[in-house]
């Protein structure tokens, strides 16, 4: 009982959200942008950098954004719908091998939603009124997470209680699934692109998003809509037809030597 009495700590949802953003994306933003910038140099996705204003602009945003996601969270675990969803804390309840695929299943249902929902509020009309904040971040930081207008955190934060009625799901992946959603926003919005030298010529590379596939997104405000992986959108064929020629240069001017040029997304999002 004390352990299910921690998981449902109304300080869980309600503080640890705004310290994940907090801590992770000033981590982020520390180590890219001020303690090793030289060394990061040719990561650099944009050739331009954001403004203080931009940053400032992005937290205000993000923080508003976690306090909608922990009041969602606390409402989903105290009200009575609650009491009507899958979560199990015992974990004989089911076999150990669930938990990786209870969480790779969460994550496929987010992606599948996220997509959806992200292509829609890209219409002309719900773009204006709605996700027209988060793209004032064209040259997007870590800040950027969460910079959402509230109508947009309430439709990123009800996915995962609405998936908690579909599959069983112990707390500890929730809270797994909940670190790797913020660490790929984090990730997409870095302005940087960090990935192994290896991971180009990999199968991972034909299934996941990358931060270079995000930033492409905020350059042309189209394409480029999922969250995890880049199936929805070669499928539904909304991938940006730039993305690897885009992504090579990128590594080529990390990895090759004299080479000196950066990925001048500012003349794309012109075109």
């Amino acid at each position: 009982m004390e352990t299910q009495a921690f998981y449902f700590s109304p300080y869980v949802p309600l503080i640890s959200n705004l310290l994940r953003y907090l801590i992770f994306a000033g981590l982020a933003f520390l180590i890219v942008y001020k303690l090793f910038s030289n060394e990061f140099y040719k990561n650099k996705i944009q050739s331009r950098f954001a403004q203080k204003k931009d940053f400032l602009r992005e937290i205000k945003h993000s923080i508003f954004s976690t306090l909608v996601f922990g009041i969602i969270g606390f409402g989903f675990i105290y009200s009575s719908l609650g009491e009507y969803s899958q979560i199990y804390t015992t974990m004989s309840d089911f076999p150990l091998w669930w938990l990786p695929v209870s969480g790779f299943l969460v994550l496929v249902i987010q992606d599948t939603y996220f997509y959806w929902m992200h292509k829609t509020i890209h219409s002309p009309k719900l773009f204006k009124r709605i996700h027209r904040i988060h793209h004032q971040s064209i040259n997007p930081s870590p800040w950027a997470a969460y910079s959402f207008h509230f109508v947009e955190a309430i439709l990123e934060a009800v996915i995962i209680p609405i998936t908690l009625f579909i599959i069983p799901v112990h707390p500890f992946v929730i809270l797994a699934v909940t670190f790797t959603s913020f660490w790929f926003s984090v990730y997409g919005h870095l302005g940087f692109e960090i990935t192994p030298k290896w991971f180009r010529n990999s199968f991972l590379f034909e299934i996941m998003n990358t931060s270079v596939y995000h930033n492409l997104h905020h350059a042309k405000f189209k394409g480029n809509y999922g969250l995890y992986f880049r199936f929805w959108d070669r499928i539904m064929n909304t991938e940006n037809p730039d993305y690897v020629k885009e992504f090579d240069r990128i590594q080529e001017n990390r990895f090759e030597k004299n080479v000196s040029y950066i990925l001048d997304l500012d003349s794309i999002h012109q075109e």
